[in-house]
C-alpha cells in the first residue's frame, strides 16, 4: 500500500519554500492507508501545509509512480523497480521527436543528438531492474534509426544500391527496396538488419540501454 502526498508549502514571513514536495508512506493495508491519510492531512494543516488532493491517493504500490519509477513483482514475490509507464511513453515520444525531424541531418548527426539523451536517461533509470524491457527499447530505437536511413535514401533504386553495397543479396535487397517508402514497416526487414546491424549504431555512438 502506498500513500503519495503532494505537498505545497505556504509562504510567509518573507520566507520562500520549494513549490512542491512529494512524500510516500507505505503501510500494510488500505484501511491503514486511509487512516494515515487523514492523520497526515491534520498534521500538515497544523504546519500550514496543503496537500494536493488531485495528486494524492491511497493505492497499491505498483499502481502509482514516483520520480518516474514504479514497482513490479518478480518471480518469488520479489518487489523490484521499473520505469513507470508514463515515463516510458515520454521516453518514446522524445526519441520520436529526435528521429522525425527534417532539416538534412545525416544519420550520424541524429545519432549524436540521440546519444546525449539516451546516456542521461540510462543513468537516471539505472536502478530499474527490467533488462528485458531495456532490450526491447534498444530494438525499438534501432528500428527508428533504420527508418531515418531509409527516409534519407528516399528512392527504391537508392535503397537497393545501398543495401547491395552493405552485403545484402539481390533477392533480399530488391524485396526491401520494393516497399522503401513504407519507412517504418520496411525498417523491420531483414535486409535493413543486415545492412545496418546493431554494431553499426554502436560505432556511430548510439549507446545500448541494456
Amino acid at each position: 500500500m502506498r500513500r503519495e502526498s503532494h505537498v505545497r508549502f505556504c509562504e510567509g514571513g518573507g520566507v520562500r519554500f520549494p513549490s512542491a514536495t512529494r512524500r510516500n508512506v507505505y503501510v500494510r493495508s488500505r484501511r491503514a492507508g486511509e487512516r494515515v491519510m487523514e492523520a497526515l492531512r491534520g498534521f500538515y494543516a497544523k504546519l500550514r501545509l496543503r496537500v494536493n488532493e488531485d495528486k494524492s491517493a491511497v493505492a497499491r504500490v505498483w499502481d502509482r509512480k514516483f520520480l518516474g519509477y514504479s514497482f513490479w513483482v518478480a518471480k518469488g514475490r520479489v518487489v523490484k523497480l521499473r520505469v513507470a509507464p508514463k515515463a516510458m511513453e515520454a521516453f518514446k515520444e522524445h526519441v520520436r521527436q529526435i528521429t522525425s525531424r527534417n532539416g538534412g541531418r545525416s544519420l550520424e548527426q541524429v545519432a549524436e543528438e540521440l546519444r546525449a539523451y539516451l546516456l542521461g536517461w540510462k543513468q537516471y533509470f539505472s536502478l530499474a531492474d527490467t533488462r528485458r524491457i531495456f532490450e526491447e527499447l534498444d530494438q525499438w530505437v534501432r528500428r527508428r534509426l533504420r527508418m531515418v536511413q531509409l527516409k534519407q535514401w528516399k528512392r527504391g533504386t537508392t535503397v537497393y544500391r545501398e543495401l547491395m553495397s552493405r552485403g545484402c543479396s539481390w533477392q533480399i535487397a530488391s524485396g526491401a527496396a520494393r516497399y522503401a517508402r513504407s519507412w517504418w514497416s520496411t525498417a523491420r526487414h531483414g535486409a535493413l538488419h543486415t545492412a545496418l546491424p546493431g554494431t553499426y549504431f554502436e560505432k556511430i555512438g548510439v549507446p545500448r540501454l541494456a
